[in-house]
């Protein structure tokens, strides 16, 4: 659910909830070319909880600015996490940007899979993800394209 903007709350502010493969599919959209540094993702075991930090394109505010984007932080936090596998990503490897294509779900676990190749598994027996933007948005003239999309 989105948080609405009024005169005095600025521009509106996504908080998301996904309990299941329909939800999560519309957390996946809001994220998919969000930038994200290996070192502002998090594993904490003893809260079964895996948190990062995005910087993602606004597509919700395309019709206000047709010609320009927005992008905005948001944060992340996937419970009931038991287990974190890598692949193709270090993370010591800090400064690394991954670009975040799409957050899917499979039986017994979540994936986050980003451009390249590069994916992190989490294993979960159930979806619960929070998605909430924080901060201000900042205009962008670079709007993330797809080779599909200039098929045309």
């Amino acid at each position: 659910m989105a948080t609405p903007a009024g005169p005095d709350r600025g521009p509106t502010r996504l908080r998301l909830k996904a309990e299941d493969d329909e939800d999560l599919a519309v957390i996946s959209a809001v994220l998919q070319d969000a930038m994200v540094l290996v070192g502002d993702m998090t594993y904490e075991p003893e809260n079964r909880r895996f948190v990062l930090v995005a910087n993602r394109f606004c597509r919700e505010t395309e019709a206000e600015r047709a010609r320009h984007g927005a992008r905005v932080m948001s944060g992340l936090r996937i419970d009931g996490v038991t287990a974190v596998k890598r692949r193709d990503i270090d993370p010591r490897d800090a400064d690394r940007l991954l670009v975040l294509l799409a957050v899917r779900a499979v039986p017994g676990a979540l994936y986050l899979d980003f451009a390249g190749g590069a994916s992190i598994r989490l294993e979960s027996a159930r979806i619960l993800c929070h998605l909430d933007d924080f901060g201000e948005p900042w205009p962008t003239r670079f709007r993330p394209r797809h080779p599909d999309e200039d098929a045309g």
